[in-house]
């Protein structure tokens, strides 16, 4: 550009004579490019709501080079934008519109809302969708990271748009603008008090609408506003129908994941509110459609609910026996909470689920269920590959451990002795440990229970060399009761030791050793000449040896 034209626009920029819009406006059609955006410079510059008006008039003959232009000046333009929405010319009005969505003007919802309200305007439809579209702009600028470049906070635009789209809600009966209600809706918080008003008088023009848009809208916005209703200690009770009563898949997912697995004091208390949930009823398709952790979060939803028992015994027994793994668990852990033959038949099918949770969580509950022969059941799970049932199973069987079985063990009759301890060495897995303990403890008492709780437990060959270094106890009675337990274990081991222990100084303790070979085979004839006695031994039977 030459520097008498730079010269003449900086004049025609700055002086006070109205005329010079009369000139710029005809250099915004130049065909020179350096000429129109001078002119485009100069009028924005000017701030004449006539040139504006002339900008807002070209603006989808725009390209990025003069929309750039005019973003560095748009907040010069509000009046030329108001005028433009409110314009008969489609042309005009598409433009203002699409300008005041581009620059975020949330300054001009009022205007929009009139436009929109308007019965006469015959761009009426086209300032009602753009109610819409700035509302959507501002809520993605709320829920995004304030950006303080911006000098704009988005928290007083929101008031501002708030506090039109509130009058446009009341006078809903006159215009029936559903978009209205919607952009309402999705900057709205719950405790806006036009809305609970409104949430509390079912015979308010709005409240139906509301409602509708509250079930139906798959906004984010709209997604957020419902499920706020549930940390609402005062929830209106038309909120949580509604809220129990959608049946999208979004938000039911939304939904379950808001209760999680352990919900607020809040949450929990209006969720008990809910005595109907739709989707939790009937044929459960939607409930087959949920992931694990949705699966998850509605049986949560069902059983903290004001539903019937026998509702939520319903949603539990098809996650038990249909669900995915996080439905099953859950359904499976909640199936605790339900008594009786149907509760008790689920029961014992959730142990034969392929998921080692689910069996653990079953495990669990089969003995308060007083189930018949579920003992036996139990036992055999033990061996179960995994780890978790194992433990499940030895938690619910925790009298069967050897600390208790030992401590017990002086009173107990010889058939109870052999049934417990088949359960304890199956279900502890420290007992051969306890019994090697015991088995060199220095009390002689201990010694030989331990003996004797070998023979009970069937571990005699588990526990052979422990056993054969007891025959070298130094006391006769041990040596004799472990002589007689090494005849159950039949191996070349335990026959050379009892073997040797038909040496033994004591009669008591070969006699004993005799009998232990019996089962190996052909009675080994007793040696010629006994070992001599020792200071503190006798011939007495052993019961009067011990008396002694």
């Amino acid at each position: 550009m030459t520097q008498g034209l730079a010269t003449t626009f900086r004049l025609l920029t700055k002086t006070k004579n109205e005329a010079a819009i009369g000139l710029l406006i005809p250099a915004l059609d130049s065909a020179h490019a350096s000429v129109s955006e001078q002119a485009l410079r100069a009028i924005l510059d000017r701030h004449s709501v006539t040139g504006q008006k002339e900008i807002v008039r070209r603006l989808h003959q725009f390209d990025e080079r003069w929309r750039s232009i005019i973003d560095q000046r748009h907040g010069r333009m509000s009046a030329a934008l108001r005028d433009a929405v409110l314009a008969a010319e489609p042309q005009l009005c598409q433009n203002g519109c699409q300008a005041i969505l581009w620059f975020h003007e949330y300054d001009l919802m009022p205007a929009l809302i009139n436009a929109a309200e308007d019965e006469s305007n015959p761009n009426r439809e086209m300032a009602t969708a753009t109610v819409l579209q700035l509302a959507e702009l501002l809520y993605e600028e709320l829920a995004a990271r304030r950006d303080y470049r911006n000098r704009r906070d988005p928290q007083l635009a929101r008031q501002h748009v708030i506090g039109s789209l509130e009058g446009s809600v009341k006078r809903f009966a006159k215009h029936r603008i559903l978009a209205v209600i919607e952009a309402f809706l999705l900057l709205v918080h719950r405790d806006n008090a036009t809305l609970k008003t409104i949430l509390a008088d079912p015979l308010d023009s709005s409240y139906r609408p509301i409602v509708e848009v509250l079930t139906h809208s798959h906004r984010p916005g709209i997604f957020r506003l419902v499920l706020s209703f549930l940390d609402d200690p005062h929830a209106p009770s038309s909120s949580l129908t509604l809220l129990a009563h959608r049946s999208d898949l979004k938000f039911v997912e939304s939904l379950v994941r808001k209760i999680g697995y352990e919900p607020t004091g809040n949450v929990a208390m209006n969720v008990k509110k809910i005595d109907t949930v739709p989707w939790l009823q009937g044929d459960f398709s939607l409930l087959r459609e949920l992931d694990d952790n949705a699966q998850f979060g509605a049986v949560q939803l069902a059983v903290r609910s004001g539903m019937a028992r026998k509702s939520v015994f319903t949603v539990i027994e098809f996650l038990t026996l249909h669900g995915r793994v996080g439905g099953r668990r859950a359904a499976s852990a909640a199936l605790a909470k339900f008594n009786g033959a149907e509760a008790n038949a689920l029961a014992l099918k959730a142990l034969d689920d392929p998921d080692p949770q689910v069996q653990a969580n079953a495990v669990g509950q089969l003995r308060p269920r007083g189930i018949p022969g579920v003992l036996g059941r139990l036992v055999d799970m033990v061996a179960s590959p995994h780890d978790i049932v194992r433990r499940a199973v030895r938690e619910n069987l925790a009298e069967f451990t050897f600390s208790r079985f030992l401590a017990s063990f002086d009173i107990l009759d010889d058939d109870i002795r052999r049934t417990t301890g088949e359960m304890v060495r199956k279900i502890d897995f420290e007992a051969l440990d306890g019994v090697r303990q015991e088995l060199v403890a220095k009390s002689r008492t201990r010694r030989l229970r331990a003996v004797k709780v070998v023979v009970a437990l069937n571990v005699a060959e588990q526990l052979e060399e422990a056993l054969i270094a007891r025959l070298a106890d130094e006391d006769h009675l041990v040596r004799s009761e472990v002589a007689r337990a090494l005849g159950a274990c039949n191996t070349p081991r335990s026959r050379a030791a009892l073997e040797k222990a038909l040496e033994d100084r004591s009669l008591v303790v070969r006699e004993a050793a005799d009998a232990g070979l019996k089962p190996f085979g052909p009675e080994i004839p007793s040696q010629s000449q006994p070992a001599p006695l020792g200071p503190t031994e006798s011939l007495l039977p052993p019961t009067q040896e011990f008396q002694l």
